[in-house]
């Protein structure tokens, strides 16, 4: 299982490949540990992350299938278009049948493990991956998005050749060092087995453990690729792993590990939902982080941090304080904070002078002088009102009793 690592760095929004660019790391230098809060100076530099996120590790890059025509798929494919069916519609992924399979009523479905032979190369037929018997759940987008949807397509015992754009295998990233980024790919591809994935009450501890965290290093590949919603999609497979039923009894180790691996999935999704403003969301992954572990950092940034986005600086505040007191060196958590702390003060200056106005009392500075008719011996009007009152009070009872008699 892995250890905290690294936040998933952001990088394209394709599908696929390992990004590069690193992530805004956190500064180990000292700060002030005083107890009263010290306000910094406004920095130019975007300190509003906390990282690192959970455990990037060695991202789990997806199988090595890397695609682009070889000479004789190009050829081919000019000389019979007629061949080559366009998956998508718009000519960047297509495929084509080298040799049959066994019916279309053999074709795999989605949510089963498959097992497919790939070969995959560049336009100028190197090969940069060669698998004889690579094995994924089918629809997870546990490999390239060319491969996990082609695959749906092919027949059992198939070969295909398949031509994918960048944009469903590497992306702008590529794979550093034998696929340069924005690279078109071509995957041979023959699919050899298809069957029902296993029965998640059926798992053992340790088989559920490595199958989520699977899915968790899947969803920091997409994360650090800049695509946050597979990202999302691949952390709520890791999740339901996870939380589904089991028949099968878990040792205390691997109760207290399935538990780390869930409050990393968790960490991550509310960072994935952070970049989409999904804050609602974002927020409730937090509190459930909070729920396991009332001290866990990222969960009380993260939290603090989608409050500050919503306005809520008072709530927000108080959560980021109790960080910094967890980390008081994580210059990062200093530097939101400081930066809520003047918006709140801002914020509250605002308020008071619109409550001003609202009371008809405006600040000096924006109230014209006195009025100069207002003599000094004028009598306040609500007394005059009560005073009279008073009097024709009075006058009333004086002829009520006169009545009577």
């Amino acid at each position: 299982m892995a250890s905290s690592g690294e936040e998933p760095r952001n990088g394209s929004p394709d599908r696929a490949g390992t990004g590069t660019e690193p992530s805004p790391t956190a500064d180990a230098n000292q700060l002030d540990t005083a107890e009263d809060f010290e306000v910094l100076e406004e920095e130019e530099e975007d300190l509003s992350e906390l990282p690192p996120l959970e455990d990037v590790g060695t991202p789990l890059a997806p199988p090595r299938e890397d695609n682009q025509p070889s000479e004789q798929g190009r050829g081919e494919a000019a000389e019979d278009p007629q061949e080559w069916l366009d998956v998508l519609g718009s000519g960047l992924l297509k495929k084509k049948t080298l040799v049959p399979g066994q019916g279309v009523d053999t074709r795999p479905r989605k949510g089963q493990d498959v097992t497919v032979r790939l070969k995959a190369t560049l336009e100028d037929g190197s090969v940069v991956e060669e698998n004889p018997a690579l094995t994924f759940t089918l629809g997870d987008c546990d490999v390239l998005q060319a491969l996990d949807l082609c695959v749906q397509l092919l027949e059992m015992g198939e070969t295909a050749l398949i031509v994918a754009d960048a944009k469903y295998c590497y992306g702008a990233q590529g794979r550093s060092p034998d696929i340069p980024p924005n690279t078109a790919l071509t995957l041979e591809v023959e699919l050899l087995a298809a069957q029902d994935a296993p029965d998640l009450e059926l798992l053992s501890g340790k088989e559920k453990i490595e199958l989520a965290n699977r899915k968790r290093e899947r969803g920091n590949f997409f994360y650090q690729q800049a695509d946050y919603v597979l990202a999302i999609n691949s952390y709520d497979i890791a999740l339901k792993i996870i939380s589904s039923s089991s028949k099968v009894d878990f040792s205390p180790d691997e109760e207290a590990e399935l538990l780390d691996v869930k409050v990393k999935c968790l960490n991550n999704l509310a960072a994935s939902q952070l970049k989409l403003d999904h804050y609602e969301a974002a927020l409730k992954s937090c509190n459930l982080v909070l729920e396991h572990q009332p001290g866990n950092i990222k969960a009380l940034f993260r939290k603090g941090k989608v409050l500050a986005q919503q306005g809520e600086y008072r709530e927000a505040i108080p959560i980021l304080k109790t960080a910094l007191k967890l980390e008081p060196s994580n210059k990062t958590i200093h530097a939101e904070l400081s930066k809520l702390v003047k918006k709140h003060a801002d914020q509250k200056n605002v308020e008071t002078e619109m409550y001003r106005k609202m009371l008809g009392n405006p600040s000096a500075a924006g109230t014209p002088g006195k009025c100069k008719d207002k003599l000094p011996w004028s009598i306040p009007w609500k007394w005059l009102f009560g005073a009279t009152a008073i009097a024709l009070g009075g006058v009333a009872l004086s002829v009520v009793i006169a009545a009577r008699n």
